[in-house]
C-alpha cells in the first residue's frame, strides 16, 4: 500500500498547484470578460458601466488576490456563483454528475464486455479467420468517429426501428444508445490491447513449461496468461473513464444529454470563469481517484508493483 499512501500525500500539492494553473490560464482569455458580459446582456459597453461590472466580479483585484480569495473559498466546498447563470457552481456541478456517472458506467461496462471477449478469442483462436474478423472489427469501429456511428444508431434504432427514443435523458430506453456508442469505441480498441498482451504472455518460458507438463490451452490462458496481462489493458481502461466523464461533448450534444462534458464547453464558450474552474476542479479530483483505483488493481493484480513504485498511467 506504499504505492496508495505516496499517490495520497502528493494529492493535496497537485490539486494545488492545478487550481493555480487553472485560475491563471482563465484571467489570460482574450479580451474583456466584463465587456463580453455587458455585450451579451444588451447593454453598452461604457468605461464606467465596465468598472461597475470588474468590481461586481472581483476582476479589480490582483490575480494572486483573487486566487486566494477562491482558493479559500473552495476549501468551505464553495465553488461561487456562475456569472451567466448566476446559479452556485457546486449546485451546477451536482446536477450533471448522476447523468455523467450513469452514461460513463454503463459505456465502461459495455466495453469492458466488448474488451474480454473479443480480446480472448482473438488471443485463443490466433491467426484463424475469428481472429481476422475481430482484428478487422476492431479497426473499422476505431477508423469510425463516435458521431458517425451515433447517426447510423439513431436512425437504425431511433427513426426506422423505433426502438429507443432519440434523444433526451431520464429512462434507461434513453442511455442505451449513446452508452453503446461509447462502449463500442471503449472496447474495441482494448481487445486488441488485451490480445497482443495475452499472445506475449503466452510466449513466455512459464507458459511453454505450463504446457509441457500437460495443461490446456484454456487453462494455461485463463488460469496463467490472463491475470498478467491485465496490467496495459487496465491502464488504457483507466485513461478511458477519465475521458469519458469529461470528454464525451460530442455525443451528449448529439443525444442532448445533461453530463459534465456539455456543462464544461458551456462554461469555455461562455467564459463562465467559476464554472469553468469548478469544472476542472472536479474532474481533476475524479481523474486522481481513478489513478488511485487502478493502482488498487495493480496491487491486486502483481503485488509486486507496490516496491517498483507504481506505474504512470492516467
Amino acid at each position: 500500500m506504499a504505492m496508495v499512501i505516496r499517490r495520497l500525500l502528493i494529492l493535496p500539492i497537485l490539486l494545488l498547484v492545478i487550481s493555480f494553473l487553472t485560475f491563471l490560464l482563465t484571467n489570460f482569455v482574450p479580451g474583456d470578460i466584463a465587456e463580453d458580459m455587458i455585450l451579451r446582456n444588451g447593454g453598452q459597453p461604457t468605461p464606467e458601466l465596465i468598472r461597475d461590472v470588474q468590481v461586481e466580479l472581483g476582476l479589480d483585484h490582483p490575480l494572486l488576490v483573487r486566487y486566494g480569495h477562491w482558493l479559500i473559498q473552495t476549501l468551505k466546498f464553495d465553488l461561487g456563483t456562475s456569472w451567466i447563470t448566476e446559479q452556485p457552481v457546486m449546485e451546477e456541478i451536482t446536477q450533471r454528475i448522476a447523468p455523467t456517472l450513469i452514461l460513463t458506467g454503463t459505456s465502461v461496462v459495455i466495453g469492458i464486455f466488448i474488451t474480454f471477449i473479443l480480446g480472448m478469442l482473438a488471443a485463443y483462436y490466433k491467426d484463424s479467420f475469428i481472429d481476422r474478423a475481430i482484428l478487422g472489427f476492431s479497426l473499422t469501429m476505431n477508423c469510425i468517429p463516435d458521431f458517425l456511428l451515433s447517426f447510423v444508431l439513431l436512425f437504425l434504432f431511433g427513426y426506422v426501428w423505433s426502438v429507443f427514443p432519440l434523444v433526451g435523458y431520464g429512462t434507461w430506453q434513453h442511455v442505451v444508445l449513446p452508452s453503446i456508442v461509447l462502449g463500442v469505441g471503449l472496447g474495441a480498441g482494448k481487445a486488441r490491447i488485451l490480445r497482443a498482451s495475452l499472445l506475449e504472455e503466452l510466449s513466455l518460458d512459464y507458459i511453454k513449461m505450463a504446457r509441457a507438463k500437460g495443461l490446456s490451452r484454456r487453462t494455461v490462458m485463463f488460469k496463467h496468461a490472463l491475470r498478467n496481462a491485465l496490467i496495459p489493458v487496465v491502464t488504457q481502461l483507466g485513461a478511458s473513464v477519465g475521458f469519458l466523464l469529461g470528454g464525451t461533448v460530442i455525443i451528449e450534444s448529439i443525444f442532448n444529454w445533461p453530463g459534465l462534458g456539455r456543462l464544461g464547453l458551456q462554461a469555455i464558450v461562455s467564459r463562465d470563469i467559476p464554472l469553468l474552474q469548478g469544472y476542472v476542479l472536479l474532474i481533476t479530483i475524479i481523474i486522481i481517484s481513478i489513478n488511485l483505483v487502478v493502482d488498487l488493481i495493480y496491487l491486486y493484480i502483481d503485488p509486486r508493483m507496490n516496491s517498483k513504485g507504481g506505474t504512470n498511467h492516467v
